[in-house]
């Protein structure tokens, strides 16, 4: 390797190495632990920012190793790379505080935060990725390193969710394997590039078609598209750090964050719509979007109602990226950003809330805005956020879609965001509700246990779900980030 050649290497290592010492270091020694999972989350967001200044400098980072003849493993960095890596350190250093409170007096800890950090480094390998076949290797070792965190609870609830989760995992990964395999085997090595490396010329349509369709699919169980999505409820049972980098940073991240390569950067916008299969996947993020919402209303446990509200959010990434058109594109990526700040607050709440009061339950909300004022204020701002109304990142995510619908002469889409921008309103108002101006039930806990590394990550979400969304207009901004990626895509 030469010149810049290290940097995505030691992004990736700075928590695989993390996890290594925390699975080799005795449990009892837990301020060791802890110190080494704070320093690691730390490193990689500076190095993070480090790769981010390299790349506004004109520097381009890239790493090469053979891993078969003619096959390389291969980490690259482009808008799109640090849009999704930036997330994903910023919210894991967050997540690193809030776990380290959560399971304060939980077994089975240095499992736990080992797999922990691996999985991070999984994920940057999936942001990292620039073939299709480094992707699958980063995106096989996600499944694999947070299955462990699925299971940690180890009662029969949370070991059946864990042979769920592994089962579509799996099935999901043996499909994406299989789409790698035909694509190598049929248009020899090819990578991620804006614009696409596939056309006519590598693909006839028949076999195009059939190669999106195999990675749709592969990618589509974790992205939890309808009907594939049914991994995702059941995951609930694992503890709250868990569920919130589940559903804001890692799996379904990556899974959407997949699509988004394969349709721009492998077959390209222009090739995927020449042989007619962007619209079958618009309808299908479209059909989950409203599915989700609908089966969200029906939930009673607070959790899996967030989870539901997960399958159906996260296809906004989805259908931004199916009607390609410059600004829904916009819309689809910024919310990638807007959507795991805004949920990863949600479920950092409902895990302040079962720790401080017991609260699991949505009738178990009634008065817990009076007793965990900052938790409950941090809820309210993720979950207006959620419903779309301004000036939270959410309301941003909406509006360009909506508007780029239109442009896309795609009106029909507009309906679909309609309808789930009021069921959104119709699941979480209720909540409010419960928690700001109903009395607490006779019987319920009087006294919250205020940890303060509950409380300060979920807040500092919140603020950042309104920062993204007042700020909007700013150089910095995800926004910002996002239409210059977009722009790579249609102007060239």
């Amino acid at each position: 390797m030469t010149g810049n050649d290290w940097l995505p290497v030691l992004v990736l290592l700075s928590s695989f190495v993390t996890g290594v010492a925390i699975l080799l270091l005795p449990e009892e020694r837990r301020a060791t632990r802890s110190f080494l999972n704070l320093a690691g989350a730390t490193v990689k967001v500076g190095l993070v920012a480090w790769m981010i200044a390299g790349i506004e400098a004109g520097e381009r980072y890239q790493t090469r190793l053979a891993l078969l003849p003619g096959l390389d493993l291969y980490l690259f960095t482009d808008g799109l790379t640090l849009l999704f890596a930036t997330l994903s350190a910023v919210l894991w250093l967050l997540t690193t505080v809030y776990a380290i409170g959560y399971l304060a007096d939980s077994h089975d800890q240095r499992r736990f935060f080992g797999f922990f950090s691996l999985c991070v480094t999984a994920t940057m390998g999936v942001a990292l990725a620039g073939n299709p076949i480094t992707f699958l290797v980063f995106y096989e070792l996600l499944t694999l390193s947070t299955w462990p965190l699925v299971i940690h609870e180890a009662t029969p609830a949370a070991l059946r969710g864990g042979r769920i989760y592994l089962t579509y995992t799996l099935a999901g990964g043996a499909v994406l394997f299989l789409a790698t395999a035909l694509l190598h085997a049929t248009a020899g090595p090819v990578e991620f590039r804006p614009g696409g490396s596939l056309g006519p010329e590598l693909l006839d349509a028949e076999r195009a078609r059939l190669l999106f369709a195999l990675f749709v699919v592969g990618l589509g169980v974790k992205a939890a598209l309808v009907p594939l999505h049914g991994w995702l409820p059941e995951a609930m049972v694992a503890p709250a750090p868990v569920s919130a980098l589940l559903h804001a940073v890692a799996v379904v991240k990556a899974g959407a964050f997949g699509i988004v390569r394969v349709v721009y950067e492998l077959f390209g916008v222009g090739y995927a719509a020449e042989i007619g299969v962007l619209h079958p996947l618009a309808i299908a993020a479209s059909i989950t979007i409203v599915y989700g919402s609908i089966r969200a209303l029906g939930q009673e446990n607070l959790k899996r109602r967030l989870a539901w509200s997960t399958v159906s959010q996260v296809s906004y990434i989805t259908l931004g990226t199916a009607l390609a058109g410059a600004i829904t594109t916009t819309g689809g990526l910024v919310h990638l950003v807007h959507q795991g700040l805004m949920k990863i607050t949600l479920f950092f709440c409902a895990g302040a809330l079962a720790h401080g009061l017991g609260i699991h339950e949505i009738r178990e909300l009634d008065g817990a805005g009076r007793k965990m004022p900052w938790t409950m204020a941090a809820f309210s701002v993720g979950a207006f956020g959620m419903i779309g109304t301004p000036p939270v990142a959410g309301f941003v995510s909406k509006w360009y879609l909506g508007v780029g619908a239109v442009a896309a002469g795609q009106r029909w889409a507009v309906v679909i965001l309609v309808a789930s921008t009021l069921l959104n309103a119709a699941y979480f108002l209720p909540l409010l509700h419960r928690a700001w101006f109903r009395q607490p039930a006779a019987g319920a806990r009087e006294h919250a246990h205020g940890d303060p590394r509950l409380v300060v990550p979920p807040v500092t979400t919140a603020l950042l779900s309104l920062a993204v969304g007042l700020a909007a207009g700013a150089a910095w901004s995800p926004l910002s980030w996002a239409e210059f990626v977009a722009l790579g895509e249609f102007v060239r």
